[in-house]
């Protein structure tokens, strides 16, 4: 593992998804679901989940920019949810399922801005995507890290996740581990 990991936010609806699709990276050194975004310190699932807190789902990336660029963990994002949705992604209703970038340096913001231009000729449907300064961190809790892995046949993970991990593997097979 290299020692100069970047750090990458993103939210692409429910965090369950985009951590599975995410954790298969090759250069993605560490992902962790969370809560970013919002008023309140530290918040609960149950919190989140009612809209009230203006968090919304994301995940951390500890990336080896050596390995990945952001602009390429950017091209994934864009391909493996729909960032045409105001605050929803399927079925799944709320602010805390927005497609945000919480960005961590002008840098990373300037990049943003341009994947977000090009993706904007391949949607047929303006891109809604927030772009953000990074805030607080919340990590969610420990039931929800590596929730695909452990919970494979559970209804959601069977018919929501493992469709956006299937189409990262077949579009990405040259980024896989």
């Amino acid at each position: 593992m290299a020692g100069n990991l970047e750090t990458a936010i993103l939210g692409g609806g429910c965090f369950w998804c985009t951590e599975a699709v995410y954790l298969e990276v090759k250069g993605v050194e560490s992902v962790e679901s969370g809560y970013m975004g919002g008023a309140s310190a530290d918040p609960t699932y149950e919190q989140v989940c009612t809209g009230g807190t203006g968090h919304a789902e994301v995940v951390k990336l500890g990336f080896d920019p050596a390995v990945i660029s952001y602009r390429d963990l950017l091209e994934i994002f864009f391909t493996i949810h729909d960032p045409t949705t105001l605050n929803r992604q399927g079925n799944d209703v709320g602010t805390q399922y927005r497609s945000v970038i919480y960005h961590q340096s002008p840098q990373q913001e300037a990049t943003a801005r341009q994947v977000i231009g090009e993706m904007a000729h391949v949607w047929d449907a303006p891109i809604v995507t927030e772009l953000s300064p990074a805030q607080p961190f919340y990590k969610a809790e420990d039931y929800h890290q590596d929730y695909f892995r452990q919970h494979p046949l559970q209804g959601y993970c069977a018919f929501v996740v493992a469709p956006k991990v299937d189409k990262f593997r077949k579009m990405y097979s040259n980024r896989l581990r």
